[in-house]
């Protein structure tokens, strides 16, 4: 996964408290595999009982939510959905955890902002899309000519802007994983096992 700073595009709404990962994407896409892509997979069902749901009509590369998105089960496929469909952030007062975690390790910014502003946002994009600039090293996007500050933790904003995930976090430490498994193992052996 390659990394990311800055990128402009646009943003739409999804109006729903409670996105959750089952509506994201429904389990019975799953099963096909993720090089094919699950982003025509994006809120299947939904949009579906919806014929003027917003991304039927609209590939915004951030979405502009209620509370509680990504709610639900830690389906990783949740945050590939919204990647494979285009989406580069959202914005939204909370997120499930784990979401939020996975959206992370993919490259997807869950950019948390207090209620009033999401309200605001909600009024000035309307069913539309707006034009949208964010930008990590500022920790702020300007949407709809609106400034939105956001804030994001160090490590996350390393992850995003590297393109890394947990694994490739952990490999910066290398050096200091082996010194350390060399002292440890130089002082209690007997907790490490043998090899032959």
């Amino acid at each position: 996964m390659s990394g990311w700073t800055r990128f402009d595009g646009h943003a739409a709404v999804l109006a729903d408290v409670n996105i959750d990962t089952d509506q994201l994407i429904p389990a019975r896409f799953m099963s096909q595999p993720r090089k094919d892509g699950y982003g025509d997979f994006l809120l299947h069902d939904v949009r579906s009982a919806h014929p003027r749901h917003p991304l039927n009509f609209h590939s915004p590369q951030v979405l502009v939510a209620r509370r509680n998105f990504g709610s639900g089960s830690s389906r990783e496929a949740a945050v590939y959905a919204l990647v494979d469909f285009g989406v580069r952030a959202v914005f939204a007062p909370s997120f499930g955890d784990i979401f939020a975690g996975n959206a992370v390790n993919n490259g997807l910014l869950a950019a948390q902002i207090g209620e009033g502003l999401i309200e605001d946002l909600i009024a000035l994009i309307g069913e539309g899309t707006v034009p949208t600039e964010v930008d990590l090293g500022t920790n702020r996007a300007v949407i709809a000519g609106r400034e939105v500050p956001f804030a994001l933790d160090d490590v996350r904003r390393q992850k995003l802007m590297r393109g890394w995930d947990d694994i490739d976090l952990t490999a910066q430490h290398a050096d200091a994983i082996k010194r350390y498994h060399a002292k440890r193992s130089a002082a209690q052996p007997w907790i490490f096992p043998q090899t032959l």
